[in-house]
């Protein structure tokens, strides 16, 4: 790390928690610019941009999913404002759905000839998520959803604690009907980064479950084998055959479960989506639920957060849970700590830890150290 801290951090949010040590190294490294509340709220945070009140600041911290936010989406609106100084945004978090990735890829120019020769001259903001950090809590609560949609366990969970008889009785008697151990049954993957295969392994290796996957690129036969994994190239297949299906890929502008695509589950099959919620036609899947064709699902993540589809809270056959699947303190903690150290490995070695673009952002020259 050069000395002098020749880079200027923007650190958006709220301060430090869980790693203050880590964060008093940090801030020895570089110079850190905190904008207050009000100077984060769109408006106010973009005039500041033009006004160039932080001056040529060269990287974005946002060490807190839920705070830090307040400017909206980084979309073109905003984005252009940013000084061409600026190369790394580190984000808490693991989906990125408000960031303009093709936007902030594009985004910026070289730096001042003085720093030149410390770090690649990259194209555009290379932006990294938090992906790895939450990997182990988010997978946790999809297999807590996992089982849910087999064993029929909010409708026996939701019977208790309603504290009628009737329900009780009812429940217990008739909830075994079509409750399934997950043992031998399949589940399908869509996405096997850090948090589906992190999933996969806790279902394979803990639950006997076998394990299908769809990705835009297969996995080495290293991850496949680990897993026990199948790789399909065509998504409809993989949902053909699924007992289980569960989204665990990032959201790319586009729905991409749709009334024609919930026809191409296996029939009486279930569904879980702990990624995000606009992934997903929600009316299309009321429609799937009463039809019988998905017999049951669990969503972490909701298309109108935090607004719950008012169909989906009837359903004793729909697991609900308020976007916490990563709310652990070992997630936060994570959190924290990847978006310095992405940062730190970006001006040290020129390249960051969790880059969700780095196919995006090429060297513009190379590197000239």
């Amino acid at each position: 790390m050069p000395s002098g801290k020749q880079f200027t951090v923007l650190h958006i949010g709220d301060d430090i928690v869980y790693n203050p040590d880590v964060y008093k190294a940090f801030s020895s490294q570089f110079n850190i610019i905190q904008p207050s509340l009000e100077e984060r709220q769109r408006d106010n945070f973009i005039n500041a941009l033009k006004e160039r009140r932080w001056g040529d600041f060269h990287a974005v911290f946002r060490p807190f999913w839920n705070s830090g936010g307040e400017m909206g989406k980084w979309d073109q609106e905003l984005v252009p404002h940013l000084p061409k100084t600026c190369k790394i945004f580190a984000s808490a978090g693991a989906g990125y759905d408000w960031a303009d990735i093709p936007t902030l890829s594009k985004h910026g120019g070289q730096f001042p000839k003085s720093v030149e020769k410390i770090v690649l001259i990259m194209a555009g903001i290379t932006y990294c998520n938090g992906a790895r950090a939450s990997s182990e809590a988010v997978a946790d609560m999809a297999i807590w959803h996992i089982l849910s949609v087999f064993r029929n366990l909010i409708w026996s969970a939701e019977a208790a604690k309603s504290g009628d008889v009737e329900q009780w009785k009812f429940a217990h008697k008739h909830q075994q009907d079509t409750a399934f151990n997950p043992r031998g049954r399949s589940l399908g993957i869509i996405g096997l980064g850090n948090i589906g295969e992190t999933i996969a392994r806790k279902a394979w290796l803990g639950f006997g479950m076998n394990v299908l996957y769809h990705d835009i690129v297969r996995k080495s036969e290293e991850i496949e084998k680990a897993v026990n994994a199948t790789f399909y190239e065509k998504m409809d297949d993989m949902l053909a055959v699924a007992d289980c299906t569960v989204i665990a890929t990032p959201f790319f502008g586009e729905k991409l479960i749709t009334a024609g695509r919930l026809q191409k589950f296996k029939k009486g099959s279930r569904f879980v989506n702990i990624a995000r919620g606009t992934l997903v036609d929600e009316d299309a899947l009321v429609d799937a639920l009463k039809s019988g064709h998905i017999f049951a699902a669990g969503l972490d993540v909701h298309a109108n957060e935090p607004h719950v589809h008012p169909e989906f809270t009837k359903m004793r056959n729909m697991t609900l849970t308020c976007h916490n699947a990563g709310g652990a303190w070992d997630t936060a903690a994570g959190f924290e700590r990847l978006a310095m150290e992405n940062i730190e490995a970006f001006f040290k070695d020129g390249k960051a830890l969790t880059p969700v673009n780095a196919h995006l952002v090429q060297p513009k020259g190379g590197s000239n150290s």
